[in-house]
C-alpha cells in the first residue's frame, strides 16, 4: 500500500490522538512512541507489551522506514564504516571513529551533496534528496550499537561531517537533533554535537537566533577570498566579509567558540600569505583551529602538503595564542577519511 504513512513523521500528541480516535487509550501513543524512538523498533511486532490487535491496526496504517545497514567496513585503525540503505534504496555512508577514550558518530544529512568543492569526493556525487529526521537518528543509533559492540561503551560524541551540507537541510537536521538530545530519544548531551558547515551565513544567524546548543564547525581552508572560490567555487556566494559577520553574530548571540576546520594543500594554501590571511582571521571571534590531513581523491591536483608547511601554521597559530589541533585521518584504508565518503560500495 503507497498511502501508508511513515509513523514517525507523527508527533506524540499525533500518535495519542490516532488512538482516542480508534477509541483506544491515549497512553498507548506514549507507548508507541517509546518504542519508535528510545527502544528503536523496527516493526510493529516487535512492540512487545503492545496487543496483537494494536499492532496488526498500526501495520494496515503505518510503516517504519527504517535504514538498513548495507554493508560494514572495519579499518586496520578500527575505523568503521557503513553504507546506509534508505528506504526508497537511495545509499549514504556514516562512520564510526573510535580513539582511547571515546567514540565519535560522523553522520550524513543529504544523499549526496549541494555543494562543489573541488577537494571532496561526495561533492561529485548530484544532491539527490535530503535526509528525514529519522533516518539521521537511525544512523546513530546504529553507531551507537557498534559502539557499544567493538568498544563497550556507548557512542560519545557526533559530527555531521558526513555526506551534505547540514545547512541545506536545516529543519532537518535540527529535528533529528531534538530527539537524539531529548530524554524520550537518546538523551546525549548537545555539547558532545559539532555541526560543520562550508559557511552559510544566513543559517549560522538562524542558528544562533535559534539558541542552538550544539557546537559549529566551519570548513574554512582558506582566508583569502580568491583561494576560496577556486577550491569551493559556491561560496562566491557567501563572501569572506559575510561569513566573519554571521560568525562574529554567532559568537556575540551563543558566547560558543568556532572550530575552523583547515586543510593544507601543496601549492594551494601552504605559502605563508595563506598563513598571515588565518591568523588573522582567527582574530574575529574566539575559536580554535584542527588542521587536517588530506585524504586524495584520485586526481592530481590536491596534494597534502608538506610537514614543513603544517608546521608554518602550528608555529603562526600558536604565537598568537590560537588553539591548533593536527587531525590525523583514520579510516584511509576503506575511504572512510574526510571527504572521502563517495559511495563506491
Amino acid at each position: 500500500m503507497e498511502d501508508k504513512k511513515d509513523i514517525r513523521a507523527l508527533t506524540k500528541e499525533q500518535l495519542r490522538d490516532f488512538f482516542v480516535a480508534q477509541g483506544d487509550k491515549a497512553f498507548r501513543g506514549n507507548q508507541v512512541y517509546e518504542w519508535l524512538w528510545s527502544k528503536g523498533a523496527h516493526q510493529f511486532e516487535d512492540m512487545t507489551n503492545i496487543a496483537k490487535e494494536t499492532r496488526a491496526l498500526l501495520e494496515t496504517h503505518f510503516v517504519i522506514n527504517h535504514i538498513q545497514v548495507d554493508q560494514m567496513q572495519r579499518s586496520a585503525d578500527g575505523t568503521v564504516k557503513n553504507a546506509v540503505r534508505l528506504h526508497d534504496g537511495l545509499v549514504v555512508e556514516s562512520v564510526l571513529i573510535p580513539t582511547e577514550t571515546r567514540t565519535t558518530a560522523c553522520v550524513s544529512s543529504q544523499v549526496g551533496c549541494s555543494l562543489d568543492c573541488n577537494f571532496c569526493a561526495t561533492a561529485r556525487l548530484k544532491r539527490m534528496r535530503n535526509l528525514q529526521p529519522d533516518e539521521i537518528y537511525d544512523q546513530v543509533v546504529a553507531i551507537d550499537r557498534e559502539s557499544r559492540l567493538y568498544y563497550n561503551h556507548p557512542l560519545s560524541n557526533i559530527v555531521f561531517m558526513g555526506m551534505g551540507e547540514p545547512l541545506m537541510n536545516y529543519p532537518n537536521v535540527m529535528k533529528a537533533i531534538e530527539k537524539i538530545t531529548s530524554e524520550e530519544g537518546l538523551g546525549m548531551s548537545p555539547k558532545r554535537i559539532t555541526v560543520s558547515t562550508s559557511g552559510i551565513p544566513k543559517m549560522i544567524k538562524k542558528m544562533a537566533d535559534d539558541g542552538v546548543k550544539f557546537n559549529l564547525a566551519v570548513s574554512l581552508h582558506s582566508a583569502i577570498e580568491s583561494t576560496r572560490n577556486k577550491i569551493m567555487p559556491f561560496t562566491t556566494n557567501f563572501p569572506l566579509t559575510d561569513l566573519r559577520e554571521s560568525l562574529e553574530y554567532w559568537y556575540k548571540t551563543t558566547k560558543s567558540k568556532v572550530t575552523y576546520e583547515y586543510v593544507v594543500w601543496r601549492g594551494i594554501n601552504d605559502n605563508r600569505e595563506a598563513v598571515d590571511a588565518l591568523v588573522k582571521f582567527c582574530k574575529y571571534v574566539p575559536c580554535k583551529v584542527n588542521l587536517i590531513e588530506y585524504n586524495p581523491i584520485d586526481d592530481g591536483e590536491f596534494q597534502q602538503a608538506s610537514e614543513e608547511a603544517i608546521q608554518a601554521y602550528i608555529t603562526a597559530l600558536e604565537k598568537n595564542d590560537i588553539v591548533v589541533k593536527v587531525r590525523r585521518s583514520r579510516g584511509k584504508d576503506i575511504d572512510a577519511a574526510c571527504g572521502q565518503l563517495a559511495n563506491k560500495s
